[in-house]
């Protein structure tokens, strides 16, 4: 391997161990590894080290069930206002967070960076996408639970903006 992406995979690996993070070697020059988030409770998140440059490939959700146009327009124009990621698209049109750093700047700093980078941006953006991509099913999971009776905690970000009291509210709560 080139002494330059040797150091940029040695930065990735330094910046992972100091913040506690377990991750799984693809090859010699690409790993994975799962960033903890608070809305989004987990990232996998994958870096490949190539002959030029630091590839940062961070998973955000899967293709919207809706409002295609919608979840775009938001998408690229959070592209204009974030630093080194965007938002991207695989074939079957999931989202997710992809940079390019130049292995000159792949050091421990510029590695680190990233990192907040994507933590930042995925678990930003994760519940306004769901909000515009996923309204309908959202609603009809919380209708379904609260027809049985289930938590609907984990929905809560989502009451106010999908007005989902609208639909009922759960026993345990005056409505």
């Amino acid at each position: 391997m080139a002494p330059e992406r040797q150091r940029a995979l040695d930065s990735v690996l330094a910046v992972l161990r100091e913040a506690g993070l377990d991750w799984t070697p693809l090859s010699r020059t690409s790993l994975s590894v799962d960033l903890p988030g608070e809305k989004k409770l987990q990232t996998p998140c994958r870096f490949d080290v190539g002959p030029h440059a630091l590839g940062v490939h961070a998973f955000v959700c899967r293709q919207p069930d809706e409002n295609h146009t919608g979840v775009y327009r938001w998408m690229l124009e959070r592209n204009m206002k974030m630093f080194a990621f965007g938002f991207a698209l695989d074939g079957v049109g999931d989202i997710y967070l992809d940079a390019r750093l130049p292995l000159e700047a792949a050091t421990a700093d510029g590695v680190d960076r990233l990192l907040g980078s994507v933590l930042e941006y995925a678990d930003g953006s994760f519940n306004t996408l769901l909000e515009l991509g996923f309204a309908s099913s959202i609603r009809k999971e919380w209708e379904w639970r609260i027809s049985r009776g289930e938590s609907v905690r984990n929905l809560a970000a989502f009451r106010g903006p999908l007005r989902l009291d609208d639909l009922g509210s759960p026993a345990d709560e005056p409505a």
